[in-house]
């Protein structure tokens, strides 16, 4: 079993993030699987400098150690992304559109090529009619997803040249052996169109999936950078990790609130649950 956990360094490490951080972590340990971290910096105009970093000391503040100290960064993946890109061969296709022409479901306007006058912004890979997409979350149960009626032939590139989350994602998860994904349910969404990928590229079964709640602020929005998530008190690990694992319900016990780090991933590691979550 291999985890991971892949933060956008688009500022520090916060509450949300770190409930991730424990579930794919405690998840993996429990197993006695590898952790890995991978930063998710594909997306160059939404990073922060020296965000990375700082996410890596919270990380380590936190007792959260990888395995494998090299960590793979998405902004050195490009050739890798580009191979990916050509392997779909027919399957993908430029495409003229944009957003304000798409507006929801994408409706294959530029399948048969571009319309006159208009120049490829971006590419998209074709989804089959009816193709009915299926897999197992382990805690929202079986999904199935009909991809031409929920969101179309989708951007595998955009149109500044950005390879989209869902192709690196997958190229990824691959290449580094990813058994098991652990990660906010803000992200089931995204995983048919990652599955279909999957098959679509050669890449053999898709991983294990556990989608685990957000955490949201007072007005029920996802704690995020973009909400003014407040950054971890590093200086306060073991109260952090305490309410993580609350929030995960896992019901740590009291005497262990505060405790060091290490203390409380051990207790967390032999009694982890996810069906409680």
């Amino acid at each position: 079993m291999r985890g991971r956990f892949a933060p956008s360094p688009t500022g520090p490490l916060h509450f949300g993030s770190l409930v991730a951080a424990v579930a794919s972590y405690v998840d993996a340990k429990s197993c006695g699987g590898e952790w890995i971290v991978r930063i998710e910096d594909v997306d160059a105009a939404r990073t922060v400098p020296r965000a990375a970093d700082a996410i890596l000391r919270s990380l380590e503040m936190h007792g959260l150690a990888w395995d494998h100290r090299s960590i793979m960064v998405q902004s050195t993946r490009t050739e890798a992304y580009q191979e990916a890109l050509e392997r779909l061969g027919r399957l993908v296709y430029p495409c003229g559109c944009s957003r304000k022409d798409v507006g929801g479901v994408y409706p294959g306007t530029c399948r048969l090529g571009l319309r006159d006058g208009r120049e490829a912004r971006a590419w998209r890979v074709r989804i089959p009619e009816g193709r009915m997409i299926e897999f197992t979350d382990r805690l929202a149960g079986r999904v199935r997803e009909r991809l031409a009626e929920t969101c179309g032939d989708f951007i595998v590139r955009r149109a500044d040249g950005v390879f989209a989350y869902q192709l690196a994602v997958v190229v990824d998860d691959a290449a580094q052996g990813i058994t098991d994904v652990v990660r906010g349910a803000d992200l089931l969404e995204s995983t048919a169109r990652q599955v279909y990928l999957y098959e679509a590229l050669g890449l053999g079964e898709a991983p294990r999936y556990l989608h685990v709640p957000v955490v949201t602020d007072a007005q029920g929005e996802k704690l995020s950078k973009q909400t003014n998530a407040v950054a971890l008190n590093d200086s306060r690990a073991g109260e952090s990790l305490w309410k993580a694992l609350e929030f995960l319900k896992q019901g740590p016990p009291p005497e262990l609130r505060g405790a060091a780090p290490r203390a409380l991933l051990e207790w967390a590691t032999a009694n982890w649950n996810a069906l409680l979550i």
